[in-house]
């Protein structure tokens, strides 16, 4: 189904890696891209479980956006340990404007159909989701 405000659609190969993230910790993270010339966001790269926030954030181009979920595995002050899943709507100062536009106005529908995400962000630098940003917004 197509994204009214963008005429985005969303691939269900989205929607199933998600949810295999979700419930069976298949991956670490999933990073979408919208194929322009379709129309549609569509699976761009998955991290394996072992990988780590660095190896995720290496992904992501310095020139084009992108949308991931984040797997955050941490511990809490009481000692407890924790995961919540992290949306990253990332769409770095140099990607092209036309690319920021269709990424923010197909952005929330998007983010609709993965159930689950707990933690949302924004990032246009890498320094916007630092691993200490990530971690103070987890607990």
């Amino acid at each position: 189904m197509a994204n009214s405000a963008s005429g985005v659609a969303v691939h269900d190969e989205c929607k199933l890696k998600f949810l295999d993230l979700k419930a069976k910790r298949s991956y670490r993270f999933i990073v979408f891209k919208i194929e322009e010339g379709f129309q549609n966001v569509t699976v761009d790269q998955v991290g394996q479980p072992q990988q780590n926030y660095d190896d995720f954030v290496a992904c992501l181009p310095a020139d084009e956006c992108r949308y991931a979920v984040y797997d955050f595995d941490f511990t809490t002050n009481e000692n407890v340990q924790k995961s919540k899943i992290f949306f990253i709507a990332w769409s770095p100062d140099r990607s092209k404007v036309r690319s920021k536009m269709l990424y923010a106005s197909s952005k929330d529908r998007f983010r609709r159909q993965l159930d689950g995400v707990q933690v949302e962000l924004q990032a246009t630098d890498p320094s916007e989701m630092s691993l200490d940003i990530v971690k103070a917004r987890a607990i």
